[in-house]
């Protein structure tokens, strides 16, 4: 498994979207852009005209997850737009494969997030439909919450499903991934990990995503 790191713009400036991108440009191998709308979660950030806008000025794949209501409608326009990849939630899709479709359709990974409390046995006929799947190691919505350990055995879990049917199912985590968590998750068979203050509270984001990316490979 090839490590990867995401640094979310979730806890950058968001009046300099773009210069906090190219804070991380060459080093970063996607920018995870958390797409809340205040009604799947209790929180609101930005929508697809800010995404357009943030495609046109990065070099960096632009990984979006939507934390939204009805993502069956809206997720394939992220694609069209230029996103790399486009994850939208088990809790929230009424029509998973048929978006999951769709996204890859447009040329882009499709990805598939859960919840912590959301079991990852119960999608496991999903798997070939999707080429990343997310696990929340937070409670979606916020930045900056504390790691919950406890979804550590789920990581595992899914790591062991994607080997037993030959997959190339990329394993992300998001929050709460750091220095002091990283590794547990590298250990538990995650290879993409979402950074957020971890990468941004810092003085120097390049070197945080260096200092990240050194752990999970040593795990």
């Amino acid at each position: 498994m090839a490590v990867q790191i995401s640094p979310s713009i979730l806890s950058a400036d968001f009046a300099r979207l773009a210069d906090e991108a190219a804070r991380v440009a060459g080093v970063a191998d996607w920018l995870h852009v958390d797409v809340m709308d205040n009604h799947f979660v209790p929180n609101l950030t930005l929508g697809l005209p800010v995404v357009e806008a943030l495609l046109k000025a990065v070099s960096t794949p632009v990984d979006c997850h939507l934390m939204i209501e009805d993502p069956d409608r809206w997720a394939v326009g992220y694609a069209e737009a230029g996103a790399k990849s486009v994850t939208i939630h088990a809790e929230a899709a009424k029509a998973p494969v048929r978006t999951l479709r769709a996204i890859r359709k447009e040329g882009a990974r499709a990805g598939f997030a859960l919840n912590p409390a959301t079991a990852v046995d119960a999608y496991e006929d999903l798997l070939p439909e999707i080429d990343m799947l997310l696990l929340m190691t937070v409670e979606p919505g916020f930045g900056g919450q504390p790691f919950l350990d406890g979804v550590l055995p789920k990581i595992r879990r899914a790591r062991q499903l994607v080997s037993k049917h030959g997959l190339e199912v990329w394993i992300q985590v998001d929050g709460g991934v750091a220095d002091e968590t990283i590794e547990r998750c590298a250990e538990a068979g995650a290879d993409v990990f979402v950074a957020g203050n971890a990468v941004y509270g810092r003085d120097d984001p390049a070197e945080a995503v260096r200092a990240l990316r050194a752990l999970a490979e040593g795990a």
